[in-house]
């Protein structure tokens, strides 16, 4: 079976449960490699990390770490440098993380493909009582100027992996730490679905509310259709 013909199947839905960084990020270019020899069709991932700042390739992005080691050690954060595109961010219990592994074989446009990633996220955010949106040159999804959303991807031979973080019930404390994504306290904030609905939200309906939106919108980013289908 080739790449290019697995991209025809459903999107199948994974989820691993709460890992390591270092273990996801692994397991994640095992995927690519299997996608990459056909033996794999796309595939969506879900996982939840134990606290980790993630250190993308954006120039500047390791001084945006705040805390030094003392405090990191005493809140229980590592920090691992990544290979995915952006800044610095944050991942932890809480926060649903997905990797898609999907072929863009048959759309080599990494632009349209973040702009995809963000119609999900708004699209799964509107499904869940809030009205999110983009902010003009600036990748996540965002509430006003809280961020609730992060975004970066990376490719290998057009198979991407990485992915995006969404903040259901994380711990937004963690986030003093760093400078997320590099843009500073006057540009934005960093919420979660919790901070601004007041309620703790079932992670397992919120990964299903995701896996529906993503699954919706694939076949038509797949026929290079010019607009997505927005919700709410």
């Amino acid at each position: 079976m080739s790449t290019a013909s697995a991209t025809a199947r459903p999107v199948a839905v994974v989820d691993w449960g709460r890992t390591d960084y270092a273990e996801a990020f692994q397991r994640q270019q095992d995927l690519v490699a299997r996608h990459l020899a056909g033996e794999i069709g796309d595939t969506l991932v879900f996982t939840e990390h134990e606290p980790v700042f993630t250190v993308g390739l954006r120039s500047g992005a390791e001084s945006h770490l705040v805390w030094n080691a003392e405090q990191l050690a005493r809140e229980g954060v590592s920090v691992a440098k990544t290979n995915r595109g952006g800044d610095i961010t944050y991942h932890g219990p809480g926060q649903v993380v997905g990797y898609p592994i999907v072929s863009l074989a048959s759309r080599k446009d990494l632009h349209a493909y973040l702009r995809f990633l963000e119609q999900v996220l708004i699209n799964a955010v509107g499904a869940l009582g809030l009205a999110a949106s983009r902010r003009e040159g600036l990748t996540g999804i965002w509430l006003g100027k809280r961020k609730v959303a992060a975004i970066g991807v990376a490719v290998k031979r057009w198979v991407t992996y990485h992915g995006f973080a969404l903040n259901v019930n994380a711990n937004l404390a963690h986030f003093q730490g760093i400078v997320p994504c590099g843009i500073s306290a006057a540009d934005g904030t960093v919420t979660s679905l919790q901070a601004e609905l007041g309620r703790e939200l079932d992670l397992a309906e919120v990964k299903a509310v995701l896996a529906r939106e993503f699954r919706e919108q694939w076949s038509g980013f797949m026929r290079d259709c010019p607009t997505f289908t927005q919700k709410g």
